[in-house]
This record gives C-alpha cells, structure tokens and sequence, in this order.
C-alpha cells in the first residue's frame, strides 16, 4: 500500500469514527468516549485536510456541527446557523488566536474579550415575538435542530414572557440548558431509588431529560438554562449594545438568565488570567465546566472579522485539561479504610486526566462494579474532577479482550483475614476484624484513648500514632502495659512526660460502662447508644450475650445498629480484647437497677434545638432516656417538649406552630433536679 493509499484509508477511519461517535454523542445521548479522544482524532483529521485540501468532502466531520437530528421531533431551520468554536488547548494556542485577530485586522489594536464559562450542557436556541415565548430548538446539525419548545417551556428558569417594554419584536436567544451537580444527585438517587437506569454524568442527564417526547418527564427534571448570545434580532425598540458583554446585560434586564461567571478581560493575557482563576475555582463551582469561551467583545469587530465555514473567527474555547480519559483496567485490589470498609480499587495503565497522570481509581462497591460489568483487561474511561478521586466510569464494551477476567470479591480481609460481612441495607463489604484490623487500628485505638471514650490524658493522635509505628501497641489492651522506659525514649518525650502517660493511664482504668462500650468503637454506637446499652442490661456479659431480639428493645437501637453490636461481640478476637482489658484492670462500677423505679418522663418525646451552653445535646438526650423520654430529631405533632437552646432555628418555629410546649434550656435542668 502507497504512503497515499495509507494516508486515504486512515482519513477515512477518521471520518466514520467521528461520525459515529457524533450519532452517539448528539442523537443516541450515550457517547462511548470522552470529550479529549473525540478531539485528538478530530485533530488528526484536521492535520490531514489541512496537508491535503483536496481530500476534503462535505461529509467530513470537520465540515459540519454535531449530528442530524431524531426523526422524532419536527425539525426546524435555524434562521441564522448555529456554529460550533474552534479550540484552544493552552496558553500558545489562545496567544496564537490573538495574533490571527490582529494580523487579519491589519492593525495592533487592543482586544477586549468577553469571558465565559463553557458549559456542560446542550445549546438551545429560544424565540421570543412581542416579549412571548414561541419557539426553542435544539442546535442539530447547525443548520437545522429539533423543536424542543414544550420541553424548554418546562425549564423553571426560562420566562415565558420578557421583562419591561424595550425588547426587539423579535429575539433569538442562545445559550446552554444543563443540570447542577445538586440537581444531578437528586435525580440520580431518585433513579436508584425508583430502580431506574442511572446518568453517567450532568450532561448526559440534561440532554436525555430535554429531549423526552414527554415534556411532563422534562418538567420533572431539575433543567437550568443560561444564555450566551442572540440570534436572530428584528424590530428593535431600543438599539442592541455595541458590546458582546452588554448585550448580555440587557438580556438580563428582560429576564434571561446568565451565568454569573461572565467577565471582560483585555487582551490575551487577561484572559489566560480568567482561565487560570475559573480553573482553580471549578471544583466548587455549582455546575460543570470544560473549559471558558472567549470573544471579541466589540461588535463592530466581529462583524469585521466573520466567519469561517463553521465557526466564528472572532470566538474560541479554551478547554480545560479532559477530565475524562480512556486507559486500560490493570487489575483490581482491595482497601480497607478505617471504619473497616473494603473498597475495589481499579490499577490502571497510566494516563494523564485533570491535569494529572493517574494510575489508581475507584470502583466504589460490589454494586458499582456490576453495574458497570466491568472486568480486568477492559479498556475503561475514568473520570478526575477538581481534587475528587479519579473513578472509572464506564466500559468501552467493544474494545473488551477475549481474556477479560471476572472482579472477585474477598470473603476475608485482605488485611487481618477476618470475615467479611455485608448488611442486607449496605453496598460495602466491611473488615468484622474491628480491634485487631492493621488496616482500621490507629483510628480505633485513637478513639478509644480520646476524651470522651477512656479518657486516657495525654494520649493524642500523634502518640498513638508514634506508638502503632514503634510496634508497642497492636490492640487497646497493649495500652496498659506500656512501660516508663521506652515512652520516655521517644521522640519528644522524657521521663517525667511518660510517668505522666502511665498515670493517666492508671487512672483510665477507672471507667463505665457506658464510656468502655462506647471506646470500642461498635459502628453506630455513639455516647447516647452505648449508655442506653449500659443501662438496659446493666453488665458487659449481658451486653455481649444479647440476642438481636433483646438489642432491638433498647431505647433508641434498631435492627441496623443491634446488627453491629451483635456482630462486633460475635469475633472471638474481639471477644479476646476485651477480656485482655479487664485482666489488665479496666473496671467500672456496677449500674443500680431501677427497673423497679418510675420513670417520670416515660412515654413522653423530646426535641432539643439550638446550642446547650450547661451540658452538650449528647448528655442531655442521655439523660432524658435514663428518665424515659423518647428524644426524636424532628418536631411533629406528636412532640411533646421543645428544648430550646441559643440560636434555635426551623424547629422552633414548627413547635409553636404546632403548640408545642418550648422549654428553655434552665428549665429542662430544673425539671432533671427533681429527680
């Protein structure tokens, strides 16, 4: 095959991959590429043509915007094309458009650009006549889109109708239709919830809920629209500003919404400026953004400058570094975080994402990795926003080797070798290794030193962690028989420092029982949790020795939290821990049993609100339920006391609505001395 021949045949590869790629970007609404591997061969395609302008053909993807539009809806002709932007992808590449500018201009004038954020979205066209909303369609092809008028009419921040008096006849408006990050999870997790298929991302999900025949599924989806430009402008009361930016601005005086990002910069170097500061502020930008748009703010400027055959001269996004990529999935390890959940954890070739190169990502869960049906050996595309950990987020299935191995998950922790578990309402698989987890023990055991739980003085995080280093702590009980010596051989410690440790030591053995289960660390059981548990069965053996059916009878423990207890008390390490502690000292004194004793707030429900200055919200709930109450966290008709501290909000306002008795943080006091 000639050099000719090659080149014929690898431009025609190009061209029906794009065009694919287009249908399934622009019609189907599920690419099955990132954004950066659709630009790379676009880019390839272009370095062709422009090495061999004969080649070209009207069917190049180069030639034309986006993909023809579905049969389903009617098509209109836009009035005036709506084109795409040429692309810049750093900082050479926007200086060079400047000196394009200025050399087609003949002259060294300073530009003045207007700056805006570049949507993750679809782009719209909406015609207002006499102030009315008529008509909005789809960009399509460029030339001609889809009628979407009952769908966009769904939008709620569209207005049907302009504001004031002073608007053209008629006005085309264009900008982005998208869905916040906010929007975005809602409408996922309602998906999951109704057992519906789930987005891959915010732009997905905006182009599937705008082109529903069914505009009552657009309505219920969380659309936003921001517009960028006009289009077509007839019968003009008031002259249209002779600055991009301006015109902007007297579309929001007539009600148009835009994005709040938008600013004016001089020259090309004012706006790399812009880039860099909406670059370190995207990651908590309420919406996603691949890049900014810039352009010539004077009108009369773009007017000069024109067009080529299908974009503007005068406009150019600079695109971000992609934030999605396509690599190949390694293999798939397993991570035990300290709470004890066991994550799959994707090694993958590296590639660069996000301005990074990455070679680790998450598959999250067991469920998440079914979804996806992923296997080891796919080609996968991965996903890296702002500081968010790089995740995989869907399999190139047509690319899949024929050696492709199945992700088994542990039935033991890679870590301890402990059983792994998985509650019916969970999607992880946690560690039951609890106290002897590697992987779990410097959180635990800084728990169960801190001040709330043994109250062991002294013992930070950083001790804790220095001792777990040194290999003189392995479990909670190796605590209690550390010795003067080599604590004072530390880093930073001396002899008196370390009698001082070994002290407050001493004195932690000295406990309750409320405060030692609580120091164990069970998943769910707080402060409040571990003093109900104490209370109600008055021994640790009882504790330990409940079946789930006695556990659920405690105040304020549900199946999913006696689930945890009964499950961290069924390890015979744990088991071994535990008796290790109370060999070494650990004591606590017996609880009083009053179970012949009335309960004066039996039956009775409280809400506390607001800041307690005399004792924190905890103490307080634990009190209430040692004299009965049920403490809920939200007010309703059923509430019977209100406990309102400072800056008491929502739930105040609801107890008074309701009638409900609102005490005040030194009358609950006074109602606990009288018993």
């Amino acid at each position: 095959m000639s050099a000719n021949d090659s080149l014929i045949s690898e431009l025609q590869l190009l061209k029906t991959q794009l065009n694919e790629y287009n249908y399934q970007y622009y019609v189907l609404d599920t690419p099955t590429v990132p954004d950066s591997e659709y630009d790379r061969q676009l880019r390839r395609l272009q370095e062709i043509e422009a090495a061999h302008p004969e080649l070209i053909t009207a069917d190049s993807p180069s030639q034309k915007v986006g993909g023809a539009p579905l049969d389903a809806f009617r098509q209109i002709t836009h009035e005036l094309p709506m084109l795409s932007l040429d692309n810049a992808f750093n900082e050479d590449e926007l200086f060079a458009f400047e000196k394009r500018l200025k050399d087609r201009l003949k002259r060294d004038v300073e530009i003045d650009y207007s700056c805006e954020p570049k949507l993750d979205g679809l782009a719209v066209s909406i015609l207002y006549e006499n102030g009315q909303f008529v008509r909005a369609a789809t960009r399509g092809d460029g030339r001609v889109g889809e009628d979407i008028t009952a769908n966009v009419r769904t939008i709620k921040n569209v207005p049907l109708s302009l504001r004031g008096d002073d608007f053209p006849a008629r006005l085309e408006v264009r900008g982005e239709v998208f869905m916040s990050l906010a929007g975005f999870a809602a409408l996922n997790a309602a998906q999951k919830a109704s057992e519906k298929k789930v987005f891959a991302n915010p732009r997905n999900a905006a182009a599937g809920s705008l082109r529903q025949l069914d505009s009552r599924i657009t309505a219920s989806r969380p659309l936003m629209f921001y517009a960028y430009s006009v289009g077509v402008v007839e019968g003009e009361r008031q002259a249209l500003a002779d600055k991009h930016a301006e015109r902007l601005n007297q579309l929001t005086h007539w009600g148009m919404p835009l994005s709040p990002e938008v600013a004016v910069a001089k020259g090309a170097k004012g706006c790399h400026a812009y880039y860099q500061g909406l670059a370190t502020k995207r990651a908590a930008l309420p919406y996603e953004i691949d890049g900014v748009v810039f352009k010539v703010n004077d009108i009369a400027l773009q007017q000069e400058l024109g067009f080529v055959a299908r974009a503007p001269r005068w406009a150019i996004a600079h695109k971000f570094p992609a934030q999605e990529e396509m690599t190949k999935l390694l293999d798939v390890e397993f991570q035990v975080g300290r709470t004890g959940a066991i994550t799959p954890v994707a090694r993958l070739e590296p590639v660069f994402v996000g301005g990074v190169t990455v070679s680790n990502a998450t598959l999250h869960n067991q469920d998440e990795v079914a979804r996806l049906q992923v296997k080891i050996g796919d080609t996968v595309i991965i996903r890296r926003a702002g500081d968010v950990i790089p995740q995989v987020v869907s399999v190139v299935q047509e690319q899949r080797p024929d050696d492709a191995r199945d992700v088994v998950f542990p039935v033991a922790c890679p870590e301890c070798d402990s059983h792994v578990e998985r509650l019916d309402e969970e999607a992880v698989l946690r560690c039951t290794g609890g106290l002897i987890c590697p992987a779990q023990l410097k959180e635990s055991l800084k728990h169960f030193a801190s001040r709330k739980a043994m109250d062991i003085d002294g013992l930070g995080d950083k001790l804790v962690v220095q001792l777990v280093d040194m290999g003189l702590v392995k479990t909670p009980a190796d605590f209690f028989r550390l010795d003067v010596a080599p604590i004072a051989a530390m880093e930073r410690m001396g002899e008196k420092s370390a009698t001082n440790i070994i002290n407050a030591l001493d004195k932690a053995k000295q406990t309750t029982l409320p405060r030692f289960l609580y120091s164990l660390g069970i998943r769910e059981v707080g402060e409040a949790t571990a003093a109900n548990l104490a209370n109600h069965f008055k021994t640790l053996d009882a504790v330990m020795n409940a079946t789930l059916e006695q556990l659920v009878e405690v105040n304020d423990v549900g199946e999913v939290v006696a689930a945890h207890v009964r499950h961290f008390f069924a390890e015979e390490h744990n088991q071994t821990v535990i008796a290790q502690l109370q060999e070494l000292g650990v004591n606590w004194p017996d609880i009083e049993d009053k179970s012949g004793t009335a309960q004066p707030l039996l039956n009775k429900t409280f809400v506390l609100t607001g800041t307690l200055s005399a004792m924190g919200r905890n103490e307080a709930k634990v009190v209430l339920q040692n004299l009965g109450a049920k403490v809920s966290g939200s007010v309703s008709a059923k509430t019977d006391y209100l406990v309102a501290g400072e800056k008491a909000g929502s739930k105040l306002t609801k107890a008074q609505e309701l009638g409900v008795t609102v005490m005040t943080e030194d009358e609950m006091l006074a109602l606990f001395a009288q018993y």
